[in-house]
């Protein structure tokens, strides 16, 4: 099984979510005791939030790039944004890690079809 790396905190209920639906989906398709290999970094939403807010989408992005970073040397196989609007900085992320980072756009336009 892979190690699925969570970037949440944005908000801390939205990443709940994600934990919560990637477990259910592990257990409904394994069965047993089984769980997600998970590698999750919570980052402060107060201070990602005074970043959007000020249209600072730089700084936001700096922030998130180190916190994948330290996902990716936690171990995990890839990366996923728990949260919609954070993915406005996806490509700043995407070039500052070695693994692939799996985009919500990407994941409904599957599910679209």
């Amino acid at each position: 099984m892979k190690t699925i790396g969570m970037l949440g905190g944005m908000s801390w209920e939205s990443t709940e979510s994600y934990y919560r639906e990637i477990n259910e989906g592990i257990k409904q398709h394994l069965g047993g005791l089984h769980s997600a290999k998970i590698c999750l970094y919570s980052v402060n939403f107060n201070e990602i939030e005074k970043l959007q807010h000020a249209g600072d989408w730089d700084a936001a992005a700096a922030v998130l790039t180190d916190a994948a970073r330290k996902i990716e040397a936690g171990g995990a196989d890839f990366l996923i944004i728990c949260t919609n609007t954070m993915h406005r900085v996806a490509p700043e992320i995407e070039q500052a890690i070695s693994i692939p980072l799996l985009h919500i756009a990407d994941a409904t336009a599957y599910k679209l079809k």
